[in-house]
């Protein structure tokens, strides 16, 4: 399997599948289930050519090692160049380094660095992840690391961060957009184009399962969630997987080239992952 780069840079449209690993308070017996579940959902998507990334206390909640687990259990059956792990600042910076280290040593090709989100879990080691993403590149240079940027924020400032000097980043992901949000995406397309931003991003999309008030509200207190337009559709019939495939759709039509999908069922990942594909190429 080519490496992320590889499939960026090639010309066709990547579509990822980002999945989180099982919480860290889980029962021994729980967790192992759990890492069960993650395992063949990665090894699904590999199999299939699509890149997994796995996230890092992606909602402030403690999670699993989720390098330690991919070591464990992938064996030879998984090409790490399909696999991205996630690496927050919310951790010792020694650790940090070490999670660099053990990534490259044990055959990952890339490593997505954030800052985590400051107002749950511990500090962060840095204020800001491309100080994290810094240190990383002096001590592994061959590691191809990944930024973030916000679409729902200024276009310019967005930008600004990605072409900034200290970066240090050869693609970048999104906050979760739809196509709720496609002007905001379009704004953001049209800084970087008017700028010259060359390296790729991979826009967000959340794999909404229901218009559910109490989950819509929880989600809306770490990413931007449309709710109302999102109750409208779940109301005139749509599935979760149409929703999903009209983000895609759309935002692709407003210049969109690339995303990752969250929050896809980990016993049908693959085959949901799949179907929004299908229904997004018919529609279009």
């Amino acid at each position: 399997m080519p490496t992320l780069l590889q499939s960026l840079a090639s010309g066709q449209s990547v579509i990822a599948a980002e999945l989180r690993p099982p919480r860290a308070e889980l029962e021994t017996s729980a967790s192992m289930d759990a890492w069960i579940d993650t395992y063949h959902a990665v090894k699904s998507l590999t199999r299939g050519g699509t890149p997994v990334f796995l996230t890092d206390s992606a909602v402030g909640l403690k999670e699993e090692d989720n390098l330690r687990h991919l070591l464990i259990n992938l064996g030879v059956d998984v090409a790490r160049s399909g696999v991205v792990p996630f690496l927050t600042c919310k951790h010792p910076m020694d650790y940090c380094l070490a999670y660099a280290d053990r990534a490259h040593q044990h055959g990952f090709d890339a490593l997505v660095v954030l800052g985590g989100d400051k107002h749950v879990g511990p500090p962060r080691c840095v204020e800001h992840a491309w100080q994290l993403r810094d240190e990383i590149r002096r001590r592994v240079p061959d590691l191809a690391l990944g930024g973030w940027a916000n679409p729902h924020g200024n276009p310019a400032t967005q930008v600004g961060h990605l072409l900034d000097e200290h970066a240090t980043a050869e693609f970048y992901l999104t906050q979760i957009v739809s196509h709720h949000s496609a002007d905001n995406v379009e704004a953001f397309l049209a800084e970087g184009a008017r700028r010259g931003l060359t390296i790729p991003g991979m826009f967000g999309l959340f794999y909404y399962r229901s218009a559910n008030p109490r989950t819509l509200d929880a989600l809306s207190s770490f990413l931007p969630v449309p709710v109302e337009e999102l109750k409208q559709e779940f109301a005139a019939g749509a599935t979760p997987e149409d929703v999903c495939a009209r983000s895609l759709r759309l935002l692709a039509e407003a210049g969109a080239k690339h995303f990752y999908i969250s929050n896809l069922p980990l016993s049908r990942a693959a085959a949901t992952l799949r179907t929004i594909v299908e229904l997004a190429a018919a529609a279009a």
